[in-house]
Order: C-alpha cells, then sequence, then structure tokens
C-alpha cells in the first residue's frame, strides 16, 4: 500500500516510511491512496468472530501488502489484550466502552499498535535511536507511553499543556522514567501540536535526531482506530440489530472519527455519525458556513477534545474529496458546553445508574438530542470516569472507585521539564539530547 500527502505536494511513499516519518515533508498527512472494501461474505460472517479475527481483517486491508501474516497476526494479537465491549444505557443508545486497556483510555488501541508496528519497522530498518514526539490534552500522552515504555532504540518525548490535564491523567505520562520524558508546556494543546509540527520541519533537528509522532497524525495511530467499529458492529449484530446505526464520537483532534468514517468507505453499515464537540466547536462551525476558521482552544471538562485547530481535518476533506455537502450529509454535528456536560452525567446516572465522564457524557447528550426514530445510537466512551474522579465527584456528590490500574500511577513520582512555548527553546533542548 503506498500513502500520498494530503498537501500532494510530497512523493508518495510505503507504509515503513509514512509510519517512521510521521508527517510528510509538505506539513500535510499522510492517507492511503486506496481505501479497500471488505467482502460482503466478511460481514456476513463478523458476529462470529474474535474481536482479533475481525481487527487481523481490517489490518490486513491497509497492512497486509507491507507486513507478513504472521507479524501481523501478532502485532493485533499483542495490541488487542483487551475487549472494547458495547453496553446499553438507555432505550436505544449504547456506549462503547473504550476505557479497558491498560490506561483506561480509547487511545490504548492505537498507542500500541503504532509501537509494536514502528519497533518491527526499526528493527528491520536496524535503524537505532528513534524519537518520538506527541502532543498530548490528556489520554494521548498515557497511552503513547505506556506502549512505548521499555522499547529498545525509542525515546518518546511527552509534550502536555500545564495545567490542563487532569492529576490522574498527568500521573499517567510523568511517573514512568526510563525512556519517557514528560515536557510541560505552558500554553494550550494547540501550542504543544505546533511545536511537534515545526519539529518535523526543522532540517537541524531532522540531521541530528531522527524524529516520528505517535499522534494521530502517524497513519499507524489512527487507522487501528477502525478496529472497534467493526468490534461494535458485531455485538450490535448478535442483538439483531444490523441497519440504522449511528456512532457519535467526542471529538478533538479527529483522529478517532476519521478512522470510523473509513470503517465506513470499507463497508461497515454505518447510516451516519455525530462529531460531539464541547465548546471547541471548529468542526460544527464549519458543518454550518462551510468555512473552516481555526481558533485558539477554549479549555473545558472534557479537556481531550480542547482542540482549536484539529490536524485530521484535512483527512476528512480528503475522504470525501472537499465536498462540503457530502460531509454534512455523513457527519452531523454537536456543542455543549461544561454546564451541558455536568447535567448529562448527573442526569444519566441518576436514570440509568451508567456514569459518564465528560467526554461520553457530550456524545450521549447529542444522541439524546438528535437521534431520529428507528436508530439506534452509539456513543464512544472514550475514558474511565475516574480519570475525572474530583470532576466527577464533584457532580454526583459521591466518591467513585480509583481502579488499580490507576492507582499504581498515582503513587509514582512526578518528573517533567517546563518549557515555554516558543519553539527555539524546544528545539534547543532536543539538540542538546
Amino acid at each position: 500500500m503506498k500513502y500520498y500527502s494530503t498537501n500532494k505536494n510530497a512523493p508518495i511513499v510505503d507504509l515503513q516510511e509514512a509510519v517512521i516519518k510521521g508527517l510528510a515533508s509538505d506539513k500535510g498527512l499522510y492517507m492511503p491512496e486506496t481505501i479497500q472494501r471488505l467482502p460482503d461474505s466478511f460481514f456476513a460472517n463478523i458476529s462470529n468472530l474474535s474481536f482479533q479475527e475481525m481487527a487481523y481483517e481490517v489490518a490486513h486491508a491497509f497492512f497486509g501488502e507491507d507486513i507478513d501474516e504472521t507479524t501481523l497476526k501478532t502485532i493485533v494479537n499483542d495490541t488487542l489484550s483487551f475487549e472494547t465491549p458495547v453496553v446499553k444505557v438507555s432505550d436505544s443508545i449504547y456506549a462503547l466502552e473504550l476505557f479497558h486497556g491498560p490506561t483506561l483510555a480509547f487511545k490504548d488501541v492505537g498507542a500500541r499498535f503504532m509501537a509494536r508496528l514502528l519497533g518491527y519497522f526499526i528493527q528491520k530498518q536496524g535503524v537505532k535511536d528513534v524519537n518520538v514526539l506527541v502532543a498530548t490534552s490528556g489520554d494521548t500522552g498515557s497511552a503513547v507511553a505506556n506502549g512505548f515504555l521499555g522499547v529498545n532504540g525509542i525515546h518518546v518525548y511527552v509534550l502536555y499543556p500545564k495545567g490542563k490535564v487532569s492529576a490522574i491523567q498527568e500521573c499517567q505520562f510523568t511517573t514512568l522514567g526510563q525512556n519517557i520524558t514528560a515536557l510541560e508546556i505552558d500554553g494550550t494543546f494547540d501550542d504543544c501540536q505546533v511545536l511537534v509540527k515545526s519539529a518535523f520541519m526543522d532540517d537541524a533537528l531532522n540531521k541530528k535526531m531522527k524524529l516520528t509522532s505517535a499522534n494521530s497524525i502517524n497513519v499507524a495511530r489512527f487507522l487501528p482506530q477502525a478496529f472497534y467499529y467493526f468490534n461494535a458492529y458485531a455485538q450490535l449484530k448478535k442483538q439483531g440489530i444490523t441497519d440504522d446505526i449511528v456512532f457519535c464520537v467526542p471529538s478533538g483532534n479527529f483522529g478517532n472519527i476519521t478512522a470510523g468514517l473509513i470503517a465506513q468507505k470499507m463497508g461497515l453499515p454505518v447510516k451516519r455519525f455525530i462529531a460531539a464537540n464541547n465548546k471547541n466547536d471548529i468542526f460544527l462551525q464549519y458543518l454550518l458556513t462551510g468555512l473552516y476558521q481555526p481558533k485558539t482552544s477554549i479549555q473545558t471538562l472534557a479537556n481531550a477534545m480542547d482542540v482549536g485547530d484539529p490536524s485530521n481535518f484535512a483527512r476528512i476533506l480528503e475522504l470525501y474529496n472537499h465536498n462540503h455537502e457530502i460531509i454534512t450529509q455523513t457527519i452531523a454535528g454537536f456543542s455543549c458546553d461544561d454546564e451541558s456536560i455536568c447535567k448529562t452525567v448527573k442526569a444519566c446516572y441518576q436514570a440509568t445508574g451508567y456514569l459518564l465522564d465528560p467526554h461520553g457524557a457530550c456524545g450521549y447528550l447529542a444522541l439524546l438530542e438528535g437521534l431520529q426514530a428507528n436508530e439506534t445510537g452509539v456513543f464512544l466512551e472514550t475514558a474511565h470516569p475516574a480519570k475525572f474522579k474530583d470532576t466527577i465527584d464533584n457532580i454526583i456528590q459521591e466518591s467513585i472507585e480509583i481502579p488499580e490500574k490507576l492507582q499504581v500511577f498515582m503513587k509514582g513520582k512526578k518528573q517533567s521539564i517546563e518549557l515555554s512555548r516558543e519553539f527555539n527553546e524546544f528545539k534547543a533542548f532536543l539538540m542538546k539530547q
């Protein structure tokens, strides 16, 4: 499979180069030249397959030309050592729980897959000292750091906005040490993302260090997220639900929903998608006006969605040939503020006993208000509520239990390096490494 840049001004590359480079030389994002439609027989039999078996078929469609069958199956099986269950919350609304992995967030799937795939390629190339740069608004940092922890030949630098991630999220990537360095940036997530992208474009840095990214700009991070959309469909099919399925995706950098859109193009029977934003509603405004106008991100309770210039918007445009009308037919938009998040978490818990995290609350509310007759809605519950314990405790006036996985991280000692949002300072730091 070959990959091209969304900016159309960089050489077409193979999977290995796309994964190792992360970002194309023209600052565009890599996209697969073709999206293979899976056969009808696959969907007819999907409810009889294990999560790993169906994920392998999806992975093979993208990566099978570049990786031998045994290796790819090993990568998929190692990645998916946990389930992504679909849980009924209320009439016609289900949660796709993506917090059963090591760091209790949906990004465990993409991060674990990428860590194994990158490790395979650098071993194949005989490359040493690869440096992974990743910007995070919360869960990406912990998923990537833990996915790469202890991997020989790879050092990870996690850039996160100071004071803008929850304490539990922060401890998941600042207490690890070893080959993980946490960089506390005095700015927003967008500032962190700009620093990462600028590093890839700096000749001096790239001559000194081999750089790649583990954000959803990397094809090995976002494409595997398609796996759990297929798994959700398989679980619904077992219950006799196959028509008029709507996926509602809490959206920040838009890698998650882009993976779902690609799953749909591979033949997954999805009627439509809803992109649920918090107050950072740049995509919703694009749907309403046809104009994409990035803004400085606003801090909210759903911090992983605090993105004012989502990178993967470029991929969505590519998928639909920049056709605004087709995009609006496929994806609806939604936005909610912090007050609505709090009310939704409390109301859902009181009415159903199901505890939402702030991001899932945006998705659940979007379905409550936007689901049409005869539709079945599935919102992505992207992180365990305990990762936002102080917020959730305050909303429901109860103390929720912290899972053992999180307690382990909380016992560690914070190790971070504070930097400004100025690129020259960040560059100087990396040049000394």
